[in-house]
């Protein structure tokens, strides 16, 4: 191994993940030398300015020209953590035509481009690995798309942002409202000074686009997943799944439709069991089920974010890519063989939990109920509550369609006796 020449590694973005990563190349390089069969070097650091502090980082690696760092022959691996879609999109591209194999924890970038990325990396027989893009720490990305290569998979469901499931974890426990434990999130670094990528589902969407592509070896993009956030949900959500023996969950779901021909992929808000593995995922920790054929429910559960685990997730990868380089061949790429179509989530069935506010008079309960009937949506519970005029109506459906339901909730508000719809919620997991 000492006659090896080092492999050069381009490290593009030094936050809190690329920072971490540099630290541990330097820290363990005698165990990535042994474990890789070469020393791996870090060769250069693109950052968006100098004259910042850095510790451990020699301030002549240092440069603001990610093009020129990228561009040069002889860089073996290019570890992209800049995010967003340009010009990561280019540097990347860019990496691939100068002969580099690629690690990258951009989410975005491969809900929206994964295609192109991997053709580019195929046409020069070089690796494009992003287990860091999904899940921080929790191997998920590679068990999918090689350990079960040989086997169907069926469905994908899990938690897959951690800001989110704090905050509905303060709101479930401590019975505080969305505001107050999003400003906790906020306060005490699980949230973004602007939230909107995680609270209105944007994170959780690109990664289960990520993750349905894999399972099911077809093409899904960003725009393919239905989204919803989180922002909606109330301190009254909270108590009526309580009630139900439930909780409340951001989900990102994944699966075949019952013919199989085509899959869907959707991440909500949704009702879930206390007994369900998910129900007990607190803080900012994320999880995820995947259901396959012939090995059955398998759970991977971890942090989902943070310098140090995503660093991991991105150093397992520089491992994997740099015996490639040194074999002279490359992993696994894109597998899009199926070509399944990606269904709107009309068709979806599943159960759902409806509060509306009514008018406190005879009949009302019957006009509803007819409504529900009229778009065959069976009723399994109703619950009312009524004062001075005014009453609440909490319906708890059997399964139905989103279509069905949509139209049913569609001819509830034309309803004179419905003031309005106070809340819709899926009930999952059961």
């Amino acid at each position: 191994m000492s006659e090896r020449r080092p492999l050069k590694v381009a490290l593009l973005g030094c936050g809190s993940v690329g920072s971490e990563v540099a630290r541990l190349m330097t820290a363990n390089a005698a165990d990535l030398a042994a474990r890789i069969g070469a020393p791996v070097e870090l060769a250069g650091v693109a950052v968006r300015r100098t004259g910042v502090d850095r510790p451990g980082i020699p301030d002549e690696l240092v440069t603001t020209d990610a093009t020129a760092l990228v561009k040069r022959g002889d860089i073996d691996v290019v570890i992209e953590l800049i995010g967003g879609l340009e010009p990561a999109r280019t540097l990347l591209t860019t990496a691939f035509a100068h002969g580099a194999s690629v690690v990258t924890g951009n989410k975005a970038l491969l809900a929206e481009d994964g295609p192109s990325l991997h053709a580019a990396a195929d046409s020069r027989g070089v690796d494009l690995y992003y287990e860091a893009a999904v899940a921080g720490a929790i191997p998920l990305v590679r068990p999918l798309r090689e350990s079960l290569a040989g086997d169907r998979v069926d469905r994908v469901i899990g938690i897959l942002n951690g800001t989110t499931n704090f905050i509905l974890d303060r709101m479930d426990t401590s019975g505080a409202g969305y505001a107050e434990a999003l400003e906790e999130a906020t306060a005490l670094g699980y949230a973004e000074a602007d939230p909107t990528a995680d609270v209105e589902g944007y994170d959780a969407a690109a990664k289960a686009a990520i993750l349905a592509g894999i399972a099911f070896h077809t093409r899904v993009r960003f725009d393919d997943v239905h989204r919803q956030g989180i922002t909606e949900i109330t301190a009254a959500d909270m108590a009526a799944a309580a009630r139900m023996g439930c909780t409340v969950k951001l989900l990102a779901i994944c699966e075949r439709t019952p013919d199989g021909r085509s899959v869907t992929a959707r991440v909500h808000p949704a009702m879930i069991p206390l007994t369900h593995p998910l129900a007990s995922v607190r803080e900012a920790y994320n999880a995820v089920f995947v259901e396959a054929a012939a090995a059955g429910q398998l759970m991977f559960y971890g942090p989902g974010a943070g310098g140090a685990p995503t660093a991991s997730a991105v150093l397992g990868d520089l491992v994997a890519v740099c015996r490639h380089r040194l074999s002279g061949g490359s992993g696994p790429g894109e597998s899009a063989y199926a070509q399944l179509p990606v269904a709107p989530p009309g068709g979806v069935v599943t159960r759902y939990h409806i509060s509306l506010d009514v008018a406190d008079r005879a009949g009302v309960l019957a006009h509803v109920a007819a409504v529900f009937a009229e778009h065959d949506v069976s009723i399994d519970t109703v619950r009312q509550q009524g004062k001075d005029g005014e009453a609440s109506l909490v319906v708890v459906t059997h399964r139905a369609t989103d279509a069905a339901l949509a139209a049913t909730v569609e001819a509830l508000r034309r309803l004179e006796t419905v003031r309005g719809v106070a809340s819709i919620m899926r009930v999952e997991g059961e």
